[in-house]
């Protein structure tokens, strides 16, 4: 289980941990669903992320996850379409792995 940064939170996502303060007094507690009105506030404190419902640490390297990718993609290189569908999906895996 990793910690998502604040920057990476999403409305709707559901907290499996409470927030807390550098005092340790809860902000928010645990099974909260986030909006982004609380993100926003959650954004100007010093809370670096949080513990969401359903997020956990990738199952496999960095490198092996987008060498699968290349290797999916490898027959339509050169597609408009399949390279953006590519360079959204390769985002995304980069981003599971920056939240480690």
């Amino acid at each position: 289980m990793s910690r998502v940064p604040i920057d990476k939170l999403r409305g709707g996502m559901i907290l499996l941990r409470p927030v807390t303060n550098k005092a340790g007094m809860v902000i928010l507690g645990q099974g909260m669903e986030l909006t982004e009105r609380l993100i926003g506030r959650l954004s100007e404190t010093d809370i670096m992320g949080a513990y969401i419902q359903g997020m956990s640490e990738p199952s496999v390297p960095r490198e092996e996850a987008l060498a699968g990718l290349d290797g999916r993609f490898r027959n339509v290189e050169g597609e408009p379409h399949m390279d953006f569908l590519k360079r959204t999906v390769r985002k995304y895996i980069e981003g599971l792995y920056a939240q480690s």
